[in-house]
This record gives structure tokens, C-alpha cells and sequence, in this order.
């Protein structure tokens, strides 16, 4: 049933489709043709914007490229006009990357005057390059041959193609392509502790987007019959971005129902076009409102099913043979001389530390001793003054945080990083995306090698949840879940990488007394399976009832190392810390 309900928009958008031409007139197929191109430029699109969450509000920039490079191959050199698509693609896809560019570096409203700003060169350009853009008169666009040449058959073919860019898109959605982009968005942290490159997945994502929005250029002039500069406005930056707002973030679905929705209402509204700008704006606005998740939320009717309110999370510490399977390695983590300053303060002054493989090691002091940092040195979040840290014999390079995941060094956070609007799973699922063998073109293309990646990563990540106690809430949204239950979700993403070291960032804090107790057994069964832990807290119980070895931080510096019992003893750790 779940399946049925979720196939039943599409199966109605292309039962729309297909019957558009027969029972409308030739204008509404126009129409139709010009919601299907705009949407070919906005599925690419909705990739960088809707899941990767960078403002990329000048991509009219792209679709004034692909329009004038069709053209001009088209009248200029003789070309096809599928030559020339495949030629505006390609200048679509360069572009793409030139914008992407600065996303690297700049976030949010600097990204987006970027891409403004490219966008005006671009239209500047057209004007000036009067030997070959036509200036300010234009030029002609191309003209599709038969089968292609009626209203009714260009209808069709960009029809085609908008189905074909769905297909891709939506591919790359539900892969771990597109839980990367996701968990980058909405946990970048996270997402870099797991191994997720940002650089190459952005700019992987701004190619195809690039592309996509040279194709729709190359439809748009056919369209247009005649493009000039004062065909790309600004409106129509302003149209692709704000269908993308008002679908939802992270979805297709939403955003494609946002397009068509923003392509025919000005049809309604024809007097009003000079407020086009002022009525987007106040549609935003209203969107922002009362409904911030978009058309999306609103058709999401699974997570608004109220969820059993006494529910407990039970672990089964012994699905964990099957989860960790290869035990932890038998190198140590070694820190050695660890300096690290923050304006004149020492956050951490001369530590040396070691865990072991197979070994709880509890790292505990007062608030602003250093503990936090300690794991951020050791994760390559910071990077330290003096010193040096290791894995056996291997340096752990410093402030290279993706390449920990790697090494099979795994974290949580002090407060849980998760993806919100993405279910349990797949905010588990994100902790194996560096496991995955398919290439971007695989998961595109959903080539056999992007299926068993899939199937691969659901089923691990199901015993996961399993082991951790959270199989049940499997499909439910995260951001629904209770402080306790996020906790372990972020033991189970870590445990994803079948880590050698699982670095735990105070994950009994907001647990109750039984909560506590169980993920005490979790954690002494993951050190059984030879994953060295390091676990900072502050519940003294926890730590002296589970940790093998203890290290007491005050003012970044070691107060005592030693055994649970040794440290108990300790008269300065009694006096500076356990009170008494």
C-alpha cells in the first residue's frame, strides 16, 4: 500500500501529461512545453538547492548559455539541433562548475550575490558580443525537425526529456549521493566525520545542474523561435528558485509540482504580470509561514502518524559480532605532547593519551578541561600547535577530518547532528556512504552496481538499528525521535564504518537511569568486538562502572591516569572533580 501511495502522484502528472495535448487547446500545450523545459533546468537544480542547500538563485545564468549555444551552432555552423543540445549540455555543464566554484568558500547570501553576479556578466556578454549573440537584436533558435517540429511533437519531446531528468534526479535522491548532500546540508560536521568529500560531490552536482540547465536553454530558444538578452530576466531566476522553496527541501516530487504551479499562474494572473516580482515575494512569504516544509510536507502523510509515547529503547548488544565482524585492528591511537590554544587560552597544554584497540578509555573533567577538543584533535577538527598524534605506526594527518572515516575512526557529537527531514534510516545510512563501490553516473544512470550498494547499506543499516534498539523507528522521521533515541541513532551511523576507534562525545547526557544502564552494556559489547572506544562523559557511575582505563583532564592538562579503582582513590581528581 505504501508503495501505491507513493507511486500515485507520478502516475497522475503523467497521466496529465499525456492527455495535455488532446484536451487543450494549442496555447495550454505551450504552456505545458514551457513548464517541462523549466523543469529540465530546476531538476538539476534542485539537487544543489533542495538537498545540498546552497543559494544558487542566479541559474538563469545557464539557461541564457544553453540558449545562445544551440542557437549559434544551429545558424552559424549548420549543426543538428540534437548536436547542438548536446553542445549546449556540455558549455551547461562547465558553466555549472565556474558558479559552483565559490560555494567551496562562500556560504548563504555571499553564494547566492555570486551567482547574481554571473548571471549578469553572462547577459552583459550577450549584449556586447554583437558578431556572435546578434547583441541586442538576437538571433534566431533552432528549429527541431520531424517528427519534432509541431507544437504537439516539441510538447512531446521536451516532455521526454523532463521525464528523463525526473528519473535521474530522483535516482540520485535515494542514493547515498544524495544522503550526502543532505547530511552536508544539515550536518556538515557529521558529514565530514563520515568521509563525505564536499569539494568533489559539489562540484559532481553543480556539472550535472550545469548540464541540465544548457538543455533547457537549447529548449527555451526552440521555443522562443527568437531569443534576445531581455528573454533571461531576473524574474526568472527568481521562478526556478522559489519552485524549488515552495516544493520542499529534499524532495522531487515537491519542487516539480512547484514549477508547474509557478509556470501557469501568471497565465491567471496576465494583469498583474509588472508585480510578478512583488507577487513572488509575498508567495514566499506565505509559503515561509504556513507551510515551511513545502508541498512536500504537506503530501508527507506517513510522519503525521502519532508515535507510541511509553516506548523504550532496547539494545541487542549481541547483533554486534555481525555488525563489527573484523574486531578493531591492533594499533593504538597514540597523542603525544598535544598543545592547542584558542585566543592566549590552552585549550589542551602538553596532553599525552592513548587508547587502545578492544578498550574503553574514559576521559572525564571538569567543563572547559579539554575533552571535546581532545576528540576534535584526534577526529582532525582541530588542528593542534605542538605535539603529534597517531594510529600505530601512521601520523594522523592533521585538519584532515574527511580522511578519519578512512582510517576507521569514528565519532558522535556532544549535541546529535542529524539530518531532520530524513528518516532514522537514512540518517544511519549516511555513516556508510564511503563504503559504496557505484560512481555518481552509476546511481544517475541506476546501473546494477548503484543497486546492490543500496541494498547493501539498507541491510547493514537495519542491523544497525537493530543492535542499537531502534529497528521500529526505522521510517520515521529523525527530527521526531526523543533526545534519548537520537543518541543511539548516532552510535548506530558510527557503527556503520565497523570502526576501530568510536570516539563518544557525552552520549549518556539526557538519558534516564535505565537508558544509561543499557548503553553501558552497548558500549562494553562494541569493545568486545576489539573497537577501541573513548568515551568523554561527565556521569561518574558510567564511566567507573564500564572504562578499562580513566584520564582526568583539568585545564587541558592530565590530572591522573589510570583504573577506575586508581582514579576513585585519587585524592586531587576527589577534590577537583568527584567532590568530597
Amino acid at each position: 500500500m505504501g508503495g501505491f501511495r507513493s507511486l500515485a502522484p507520478w502516475a497522475a502528472i503523467a497521466g496529465f501529461a499525456m492527455l495535455l495535448p488532446f484536451a487543450f487547446n494549442e496555447f495550454w500545450v505551450v504552456i505545458g512545453t514551457r513548464a517541462a523545459i523549466y523543469w529540465v533546468l530546476v531538476a538539476g537544480l534542485n539537487l544543489a538547492v533542495g538537498f545540498a542547500g546552497q543559494l544558487a538563485i542566479g541559474y538563469v545564468a545557464l539557461l541564457t548559455l544553453g540558449s545562445y549555444t544551440a542557437s549559434i551552432l544551429v545558424q552559424r555552423y549548420g549543426l543538428s539541433p540534437y548536436v547542438a543540445l548536446v553542445g549546449a549540455a556540455t558549455v551547461g555543464a562547465v558553466s555549472g562548475v565556474i558558479v559552483g566554484l565559490p560555494a567551496l568558500r562562500l556560504r548563504t547570501f555571499y553564494f547566492a550575490m555570486t551567482t547574481l553576479g554571473f548571471a549578469t556578466i553572462v547577459t552583459q556578454v550577450a549584449l556586447a558580443w554583437q558578431s556572435v549573440t546578434g547583441g541586442g537584436i538576437g538571433l534566431p533558435g533552432p528549429e527541431m525537425p520531424a517528427p519534432f517540429d509541431s507544437t504537439k511533437g516539441f510538447y512531446a519531446f521536451c516532455m521526454g526529456l523532463a521525464g528523463l531528468c525526473t528519473w535521474m534526479s530522483a535516482n540520485i535522491a535515494s542514493s547515498r549521493f544524495g544522503r550526502a548532500l543532505v547530511a552536508l546540508r544539515d550536518a556538515e560536521v557529521a558529514a565530514e566525520a563520515t568521509g563525505i568529500s564536499k569539494t568533489a560531490l559539489l562540484m559532481t552536482v553543480f556539472l550535472f545542474a550545469g548540464a541540465t540547465g544548457g538543455v533547457a536553454g537549447g529548449l527555451f530558444a526552440t521555443l522562443q523561435s527568437y531569443i534576445t538578452p531581455d528573454a533571461f530576466t531576473f524574474d526568472l531566476s527568481v521562478l526556478f528558485f522559489i519552485a524549488i522553496l515552495i516544493g520542499g527541501r529534499g524532495s522531487i516530487l515537491g519542487p516539480l509540482l512547484g514549477t508547474v504551479i509557478l509556470t501557469i499562474l501568471p497565465e491567471f494572473a496576465a494583469p498583474l504580470v509588472a508585480w510578478s516580482t512583488f507577487l513572488y515575494a509575498v508567495l514566499l512569504l506565505a509559503i515561509v509561514l504556513a507551510m515551511p516544509g513545502g508541498i512536500a510536507a504537506l503530501l508527507d502523510f506517513s510522519n503525521r502518524k502519532p508515535l507510541q509515547s511509553d516506548r523504550a529503547i532496547i539494545p541487542r548488544p549481541e547483533l554486534l559480532a555481525e555488525l563489527l565482524p573484523n574486531g578493531g585492528g591492533q594499533d593504538d591511537i597514540a597523542l603525544r605532547g598535544i598543545v592547542l590554544a584558542f585566543g592566549g587560552v590552552r585549550a589542551i597544554d602538553g596532553l599525552d593519551l592513548t587508547v587502545r584497540p578492544g578498550e574503553v578509555h574514559g576521559l572525564i573533567g571538569p567543563n572547559g578541561s579539554g575533552k571535546t577538543t581532545t576528540l576534535n584533535v584526534i577526529c582532525g577538527f582541530n588542528v593542534p600547535e605542538a605535539g603529534e598524534a597517531r594510529l600505530g605506526a601512521a601520523p594522523l594527518p592533521a585538519g584532515d577530518s574527511r580522511g578519519r572515516a578512512g582510517m576507521g575512526i569514528a565519532r558522535t557529537f556532544q549535541t546529535p547532528r542529524l539530518v531532520g527531514e530524513a528518516s532514522v534510516l537514512e540518517n544511519v545510512m549516511i555513516g556508510g556512504t564511503i563504503s559504496g563501490q557505484g560512481s555518481f553516473v552509476e546511481s544517475l544512470l541506476r546501473l546494477p552496481r548503484h543497486g546492490r550498494d543500496e541494498a547493501a547499506l539498507t541491510a547493514r543499516a537495519m542491523l544497525a538499528l537493530r543492535a542499537t534498539g531502534l529497528e521500529t523507528l526505522a521510517h520515521v522521521r529523525a527530527d521526531r525521535l526523543q533526545h534519548s533515541e537520537l543518541r543511539f541513532m548516532e552510535i548506530a551511523r558510527a557503527a556503520m564504518l565497523a570502526p576501530k576507534f568510536l570516539l563518544l562525545d557525552e552520549p549518556a547526557a539526557g538519558l534516564s537511569p535505565d537508558e544509561i544502564g543499557r548503553l553501558g552494556v552497548l558500549i562494553k559489547a562494541i569493545a568486545r568486538q576489539g573497537t577501541g572506544v573513548l568515551l568523554v562523559e561527565h556521569h561518574a557511575d558510567l564511566i567507573f562502572d564500564i572504562c578499562d582505563q580513566v584520564t582526568v583532564l583539568n585545564l587541558g592538562r592530565e590530572l591522573a591516569a589510570g583504573t577506575p579503582a586508581e582514579i576513585r582513590a585519587h585524592k586531587e581528581v576527589v577534590s577537583a572533580y568527584l567532590g568530597g
